[in-house]
């Protein structure tokens, strides 16, 4: 059983002020995201990135605001949390050419970041089965990958000064809900300490 870094939706649309749908205060988790990723990096564990590839007329703009319409700038993630050796595998049947990559960055168009076409792929072809989580929102797609992995019987940590919520009250809320379900809650230096 393996061990994969997950780093859900750390883009400019949701990390900085200028972005779409700003989480406030979520640029102060880029350097923990990043300090994650080059760490599994350095320990040849794979990172898998999610990320939000949504078209001009997504059907999720119905209930959110636009957002990480592919191509824009608003859908690039952070460069600090970019790994040097990467492929981006789209939410569409294709080669999953992941050898060599450290990062694994997976577009998807919904806010459920286990639910794109090639992940469960992936994950299997990772022999998948300990993971470490965090980016943004805590209360929404952090919390949804959690839910996941749990369902199929993964170990999980969250990182919780590398994860970003709404509000307090919500991350309070999301929190409880992943420690009751045997969630691991860690810091960025207890994970890179291990």
């Amino acid at each position: 059983m393996n061990t994969v870094f997950l780093d859900v939706d750390t883009q400019f649309d949701f990390l900085f002020p200028a972005g779409a749908l700003y989480v406030p205060g979520a640029e102060r988790v880029v350097d923990a995201v990043a300090q994650l990723n080059r760490w599994a990096a350095a320990q040849a564990i794979p990172v898998i990135s999610t990320t939000d590839a949504h078209a001009e007329d997504d059907l999720e703009f119905r209930q959110w605001p636009p957002h990480c319409v592919a191509g824009t700038l608003g859908q690039r993630k952070a460069e600090a949390t970019l790994l040097e050796k990467r492929v981006v595998v789209p939410n569409r049947p294709c080669d999953l050419a992941l050898e060599g990559a450290r990062q694994i960055v997976v577009e998807k168009q919904t806010v459920e970041p286990l639910a794109p076409l090639n992940m469960p792929a992936i994950l299997e072809r990772l022999g998948a089965g300990r993971f470490v989580v965090y980016g943004v929102v805590t209360e929404i797609c952090v919390l949804l990958a959690v839910r996941a992995l749990l369902a199929r019987g993964g170990e999980v940590t969250v990182v919780t000064d590398a994860t970003r919520s709404l509000t307090d009250e919500a991350s309070r809320c999301a929190l409880d809900e992943m420690r009751a379900g045997g969630v691991i809650l860690a810091t960025a230096a207890e994970v890179c300490r291990a």
